[in-house]
């Protein structure tokens, strides 16, 4: 068995992908919709996602879209402690979410490495 305590393994397009960006959830926020029309097209392209990650799409676009709407009560309002803290709690689930989905840079190197390690050629000096 190999060791990956502390190493993510390279995304990789998935078997299934979806082929066409479905529209926003009519449930969502005004912000949360406008994330998700920010970063489908480039899920599609990257054939990261099924119809099964979905769901975990949505909840990073409701985060990042709160974490926009709590900033936007700043600006009325001034800080506020509790609302400091339910920003800072969606700004991490929102990080975390980006990188399920080669959203932050570090995910899209993995997600570019796993493309180049595609190529079937024959190479004697490639080490398997």
């Amino acid at each position: 068995m190999t060791h990956l305590r502390g190493i993510k393994p390279a995304l990789t397009p998935d078997r299934a992908p979806l082929t066409k960006a479905p529209t926003a959830p009519k449930w969502m926020t005004e912000e949360a919709r406008a994330e998700w029309k920010r970063i489908m097209p480039r899920l599609i392209e990257d054939r990261l996602i099924t119809k099964a990650d979905l769901t975990g799409v949505e909840n990073y676009c409701v985060a990042v879209g709160r974490v926009r709407e709590i900033e936007a009560l700043f600006r009325v309002s001034g800080l506020d402690k509790v609302l400091f803290g339910m920003q800072n709690r969606a700004m991490q689930t929102a990080r975390q979410l980006a990188a399920e989905y080669g959203l932050s840079p570090v995910s899209r190197a993995r997600v570019g490495s796993a493309a180049n390690d595609d190529d079937d050629s024959d190479n004697p000096l490639k080490v398997h």
